[in-house]
């Protein structure tokens, strides 16, 4: 996302656009690795020095509130920002910490489906999101052959 379209989405969500929301969204977009509070804030002192440790973590729970982003929970109970909006899931190794994105729309369907049929009495699902736990091997996802 470039950083008109990251205006664009902070005026959509009726987010007043300011340079700490930006560099922030730009953050965790540019790291790609599903990073922390601390690890955004790190990238910023690198580019954005006068942005604060707190800021950051403000900023991230607004941007999580408001659909921008989502939370991922580790393990470890570590949590983690995502910038991928889109229906996915995670495969996640416990013991390096890494987090990768799994994209399968036939188990989309599948889990849609069985929710459907299997409704769970006095709780309405809003979304679905499985995370896959184990190791990567030879420094491929699992999907990749």
């Amino acid at each position: 996302m470039k950083t008109e379209e990251i205006r664009s989405e902070l005026t959509r969500k009726r987010l007043r656009v300011t340079p700490q929301r930006v560099a922030i969204l730009e953050a965790v977009i540019s790291l790609h690795n599903h990073p922390t509070a601390e690890n955004v804030s790190e990238f910023l002192k690198e580019h954005h020095p006068n942005i604060a440790t707190g800021t950051v973590y403000k900023i991230l729970e607004v941007l999580v509130a408001k659909g921008l982003l989502k939370k991922v929970k580790t393990d470890r109970d570590v949590m983690r920002y995502d910038a991928i909006l889109d229906n996915h899931h995670h495969l996640y190794s416990s013991e390096s910490e890494r987090i990768e994105d799994y994209f399968d729309d036939g188990l989309n369907t599948l889990l849609t489906d069985y929710f459907k049929s299997h409704k769970i009495q006095g709780f309405e699902i809003s979304d679905i999101r499985l995370q896959l736990i184990g190791r990567f091997r030879n420094g491929k996802k699992q999907h990749e052959k």
